[in-house]
Protein backbone atom coordinates (compact mmCIF):
# COMPACT_ATOMS: atom_id res chain seq x y z
CA UNK A 1 0.00 0.00 0.00
CA UNK A 2 1.00 3.47 -1.16
CA UNK A 3 2.39 6.06 1.94
CA UNK A 4 0.94 9.28 1.13
CA UNK A 5 3.24 12.28 1.42
CA UNK A 6 2.13 15.75 2.15
CA UNK A 7 5.07 18.66 1.48
CA UNK A 8 4.93 21.02 4.42
CA UNK A 9 2.92 23.44 2.60
CA UNK A 10 0.18 21.36 1.68
CA UNK A 11 0.49 19.86 5.41
CA UNK A 12 -0.06 23.31 6.46
CA UNK A 13 -2.99 23.94 4.74
CA UNK A 14 -4.93 20.60 5.47
CA UNK A 15 -4.31 20.98 9.12
CA UNK A 16 -4.87 24.67 9.27
CA UNK A 17 -1.36 25.56 10.98
CA UNK A 18 1.14 27.78 10.21
CA UNK A 19 4.30 26.57 8.03
CA UNK A 20 5.94 28.49 10.88
CA UNK A 21 4.38 26.85 13.54
CA UNK A 22 5.23 23.43 11.89
CA UNK A 23 8.97 24.65 12.44
CA UNK A 24 9.05 25.63 15.91
CA UNK A 25 7.42 21.72 16.30
CA UNK A 26 10.57 20.48 14.46
CA UNK A 27 12.53 22.39 16.42
CA UNK A 28 11.26 21.03 19.90
CA UNK A 29 11.10 17.90 18.40
CA UNK A 30 7.55 17.70 19.07
CA UNK A 31 6.40 16.97 15.50
CA UNK A 32 9.58 15.96 13.22
CA UNK A 33 8.81 15.51 9.57
CA UNK A 34 8.10 11.77 8.24
CA UNK A 35 11.00 12.53 5.61
CA UNK A 36 13.19 14.91 4.51
CA UNK A 37 14.61 14.72 1.13
CA UNK A 38 18.41 14.52 1.42
CA UNK A 39 18.96 16.65 -1.93
CA UNK A 40 15.95 19.11 -1.80
CA UNK A 41 15.42 19.43 1.60
CA UNK A 42 12.09 18.87 1.62
CA UNK A 43 10.27 17.92 4.64
CA UNK A 44 7.09 15.78 4.33
CA UNK A 45 4.65 14.74 6.27
CA UNK A 46 2.30 11.96 6.66
CA UNK A 47 -1.08 11.39 7.34
CA UNK A 48 -0.36 9.31 11.27
CA UNK A 49 1.24 13.03 12.03
CA UNK A 50 -2.08 14.46 10.82
CA UNK A 51 -3.66 12.27 14.24
CA UNK A 52 -0.65 13.77 16.10
CA UNK A 53 -1.07 17.32 15.08
CA UNK A 54 -4.36 17.19 16.48
CA UNK A 55 -3.63 15.41 19.64
CA UNK A 56 -1.16 17.91 20.33
CA UNK A 57 -3.41 20.82 19.75
CA UNK A 58 -6.09 18.95 22.38
CA UNK A 59 -3.76 18.84 24.76
CA UNK A 60 -2.83 22.33 24.18
CA UNK A 61 -6.35 23.81 24.65
CA UNK A 62 -6.17 21.50 27.73
CA UNK A 63 -2.93 23.77 29.22
CA UNK A 64 -0.48 21.41 28.42
CA UNK A 65 3.16 22.94 27.11
CA UNK A 66 5.05 21.81 24.27
CA UNK A 67 7.64 20.51 26.43
CA UNK A 68 5.15 18.38 28.90
CA UNK A 69 2.91 17.12 25.61
CA UNK A 70 6.79 15.87 24.19
CA UNK A 71 7.51 14.42 27.30
CA UNK A 72 4.24 12.49 27.31
CA UNK A 73 5.45 11.05 23.75
CA UNK A 74 8.94 10.27 25.01
CA UNK A 75 7.57 8.37 27.49
CA UNK A 76 5.10 6.46 24.64
CA UNK A 77 2.36 7.59 26.68
CA UNK A 78 0.15 10.01 24.41
CA UNK A 79 -2.13 10.25 27.36
CA UNK A 80 -1.32 12.20 30.76
CA UNK A 81 -1.39 10.11 33.82
CA UNK A 82 -4.04 10.61 36.74
CA UNK A 83 -1.46 12.27 38.89
CA UNK A 84 -0.75 14.82 35.30
CA UNK A 85 -4.38 15.51 35.45
CA UNK A 86 -4.46 16.34 38.88
CA UNK A 87 -1.64 18.47 38.68
CA UNK A 88 -3.25 20.29 36.02
CA UNK A 89 -6.46 20.87 37.34
CA UNK A 90 -5.00 22.38 40.51
CA UNK A 91 -2.88 24.60 38.19
CA UNK A 92 -6.23 25.43 36.47
CA UNK A 93 -8.01 26.45 39.43
CA UNK A 94 -5.03 28.76 40.43
CA UNK A 95 -5.03 30.60 37.32
CA UNK A 96 -9.01 30.78 37.79
CA UNK A 97 -8.60 32.63 40.91
CA UNK A 98 -5.74 35.04 39.39
CA UNK A 99 -8.45 35.41 36.47
CA UNK A 100 -11.42 36.07 39.49
CA UNK A 101 -9.28 38.41 40.61
CA UNK A 102 -8.27 40.09 37.81
CA UNK A 103 -12.18 40.55 36.36
CA UNK A 104 -12.95 42.01 39.98
CA UNK A 105 -9.78 44.51 39.36
CA UNK A 106 -10.86 45.90 35.86
CA UNK A 107 -14.98 45.74 36.56
CA UNK A 108 -13.75 48.57 39.58
CA UNK A 109 -11.10 50.14 37.31
CA UNK A 110 -13.85 50.62 34.34
CA UNK A 111 -16.50 51.29 37.11
CA UNK A 112 -14.55 54.15 38.70
CA UNK A 113 -13.73 55.19 34.53
CA UNK A 114 -17.52 55.39 34.05
CA UNK A 115 -17.66 57.64 37.48
CA UNK A 116 -15.12 60.24 36.26
CA UNK A 117 -16.81 60.19 33.14
CA UNK A 118 -20.10 60.90 34.97
CA UNK A 119 -18.61 63.19 36.80
CA UNK A 120 -17.15 65.50 33.77
CA UNK A 121 -21.27 65.22 32.30
CA UNK A 122 -22.47 65.52 36.01
CA UNK A 123 -21.51 67.86 39.07
CA UNK A 124 -22.80 68.26 42.65
CA UNK A 125 -23.02 71.94 43.13
CA UNK A 126 -23.85 74.53 45.61
CA UNK A 127 -25.68 77.73 44.14
CA UNK A 128 -25.29 80.57 46.04
CA UNK A 129 -28.06 83.50 47.16
CA UNK A 130 -27.91 85.88 44.45
CA UNK A 131 -29.86 88.97 43.09
CA UNK A 132 -30.93 88.34 39.65
CA UNK A 133 -32.48 91.29 37.08
CA UNK A 134 -35.53 89.47 35.61
CA UNK A 135 -37.79 89.61 32.88
CA UNK A 136 -40.68 86.88 32.18
CA UNK A 137 -42.83 86.76 28.80
CA UNK A 138 -44.58 84.41 27.03
CA UNK A 139 -42.27 83.69 23.88
CA UNK A 140 -43.40 82.03 20.79
CA UNK A 141 -40.97 79.79 20.65
CA UNK A 142 -37.47 78.89 21.73
CA UNK A 143 -36.09 80.59 18.69
CA UNK A 144 -37.15 83.43 20.15
CA UNK A 145 -35.24 83.93 23.24
CA UNK A 146 -31.94 84.67 21.60
CA UNK A 147 -33.90 87.84 20.30
CA UNK A 148 -35.66 88.60 23.32
CA UNK A 149 -32.14 88.78 25.17
CA UNK A 150 -30.17 90.98 22.86
CA UNK A 151 -33.38 93.67 21.40
CA UNK A 152 -35.20 93.70 25.07
CA UNK A 153 -34.04 92.54 28.02
CA UNK A 154 -30.24 93.79 27.06
CA UNK A 155 -30.90 97.20 26.38
CA UNK A 156 -33.38 97.40 29.23
CA UNK A 157 -30.22 96.45 31.71
CA UNK A 158 -28.18 99.09 30.09
CA UNK A 159 -30.56 101.71 30.33
CA UNK A 160 -30.90 100.67 33.94
CA UNK A 161 -27.34 100.69 34.46
CA UNK A 162 -27.25 96.97 35.43
CA UNK A 163 -23.80 95.68 36.68
CA UNK A 164 -23.10 92.03 35.94
CA UNK A 165 -20.05 90.00 38.50
CA UNK A 166 -17.78 88.10 35.94
CA UNK A 167 -17.83 85.53 34.66
CA UNK A 168 -21.33 86.69 34.31
CA UNK A 169 -24.38 83.75 35.29
CA UNK A 170 -27.84 83.84 33.43
CA UNK A 171 -30.29 81.41 33.23
CA UNK A 172 -34.09 80.54 32.39
CA UNK A 173 -37.13 78.92 34.45
CA UNK A 174 -40.28 78.16 32.69
CA UNK A 175 -43.41 78.39 34.24
CA UNK A 176 -45.68 76.33 32.17
CA UNK A 177 -47.44 73.23 33.92
CA UNK A 178 -47.05 71.10 30.57
CA UNK A 179 -44.62 70.97 27.23
CA UNK A 180 -45.29 73.57 25.12
CA UNK A 181 -43.94 73.55 21.54
CA UNK A 182 -45.00 77.56 21.59
CA UNK A 183 -46.55 80.42 24.11
CA UNK A 184 -43.80 79.50 26.17
CA UNK A 185 -44.16 80.98 29.59
CA UNK A 186 -40.07 81.57 30.29
CA UNK A 187 -38.26 83.73 33.11
CA UNK A 188 -35.09 84.66 31.95
CA UNK A 189 -32.95 85.75 34.96
CA UNK A 190 -29.48 87.40 35.13
CA UNK A 191 -27.25 87.77 37.92
CA UNK A 192 -26.32 91.66 38.72
CA UNK A 193 -24.11 93.36 41.54
CA UNK A 194 -27.08 95.41 43.62
CA UNK A 195 -30.72 95.65 43.97
CA UNK A 196 -31.73 98.32 41.12
CA UNK A 197 -35.33 99.96 40.69
CA UNK A 198 -37.77 98.19 38.89
CA UNK A 199 -38.79 98.43 34.80
CA UNK A 200 -41.77 97.52 33.33
CA UNK A 201 -39.33 95.00 31.59
CA UNK A 202 -36.95 94.47 34.59
CA UNK A 203 -38.10 93.33 38.17
CA UNK A 204 -34.77 92.38 40.44
CA UNK A 205 -35.56 89.89 43.22
CA UNK A 206 -33.20 87.53 45.81
CA UNK A 207 -32.67 84.25 44.97
CA UNK A 208 -31.97 82.23 48.28
CA UNK A 209 -28.99 79.84 48.15
CA UNK A 210 -29.60 76.35 46.67
CA UNK A 211 -27.86 73.95 49.17
CA UNK A 212 -27.52 71.13 46.63
CA UNK A 213 -27.93 71.38 42.77
CA UNK A 214 -27.02 68.59 39.97
CA UNK A 215 -25.68 70.22 37.42
CA UNK A 216 -25.83 68.63 33.38
CA UNK A 217 -23.78 69.56 30.26
CA UNK A 218 -25.89 69.93 27.43
CA UNK A 219 -24.70 69.58 24.35
CA UNK A 220 -26.64 70.97 20.99
CA UNK A 221 -30.10 72.63 20.39
CA UNK A 222 -32.36 73.54 22.55
CA UNK A 223 -35.00 71.36 21.24
CA UNK A 224 -33.10 67.99 22.37
CA UNK A 225 -33.21 69.32 25.91
CA UNK A 226 -35.29 66.00 26.75
CA UNK A 227 -32.45 64.08 25.76
CA UNK A 228 -30.47 65.84 28.75
CA UNK A 229 -33.15 65.63 31.16
CA UNK A 230 -33.99 61.72 30.30
CA UNK A 231 -30.34 61.07 31.67
CA UNK A 232 -30.05 63.89 34.20
CA UNK A 233 -33.24 62.39 36.25
CA UNK A 234 -32.25 59.06 35.73
CA UNK A 235 -28.93 59.55 37.22
CA UNK A 236 -30.91 62.03 40.04
CA UNK A 237 -33.02 59.07 40.80
CA UNK A 238 -30.18 56.47 40.93
CA UNK A 239 -27.95 58.33 43.41
CA UNK A 240 -31.03 58.53 46.01
CA UNK A 241 -31.94 62.35 45.77
CA UNK A 242 -35.08 63.96 44.96
CA UNK A 243 -35.75 67.51 42.71
CA UNK A 244 -37.17 70.06 45.14
CA UNK A 245 -37.17 73.19 43.06
CA UNK A 246 -37.84 74.44 39.49
CA UNK A 247 -34.45 73.23 37.06
CA UNK A 248 -32.66 75.83 35.84
CA UNK A 249 -31.17 76.64 32.03
CA UNK A 250 -28.03 78.30 32.06
CA UNK A 251 -26.74 78.94 28.65
CA UNK A 252 -22.68 79.05 27.81
CA UNK A 253 -22.52 79.35 24.43
CA UNK A 254 -25.59 80.07 21.91
CA UNK A 255 -26.38 81.67 18.64
CA UNK A 256 -24.51 84.80 20.24
CA UNK A 257 -21.22 83.16 19.67
CA UNK A 258 -21.49 80.36 17.82
CA UNK A 259 -23.09 79.11 14.29
CA UNK A 260 -23.23 75.76 14.72
CA UNK A 261 -25.75 74.62 17.10
CA UNK A 262 -24.02 70.99 18.07
CA UNK A 263 -21.74 73.58 19.86
CA UNK A 264 -24.20 75.08 21.57
CA UNK A 265 -23.47 74.84 25.23
CA UNK A 266 -25.98 74.56 28.36
CA UNK A 267 -26.29 73.79 31.77
CA UNK A 268 -29.44 72.23 33.56
CA UNK A 269 -28.86 72.80 37.20
CA UNK A 270 -31.64 70.98 39.61
CA UNK A 271 -32.36 71.70 42.99
CA UNK A 272 -32.19 68.69 45.07
CA UNK A 273 -31.75 66.76 48.42
CA UNK A 274 -31.26 63.23 50.01
CA UNK A 275 -34.15 61.12 50.33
Amino acid sequence: MSKTKLKIGEFSKMMQVTVKTLRHYEQKELLLPDEVDEWTGYRYYSVGQMQKLNAIRDLQRLGFSLDEIRDLYEDDSHDPSLEQLDRKIEETERQLRVLIDRRAKLLNWRNSRNEIKNMEKFSIQSLPEIIVASHREVIPSYDAMGEMCCTVIGPEMQRLGCKCPPPGYSFTIEHCKEYRPTDIDIEYCEQVEEMGKDSSIIQFKRLEEVPTAICMKHYGPYDRFYESYTELFKYIEDNNYKIVGAPRCCYVDGIWNQEDPEKWLSIIQVPVERV
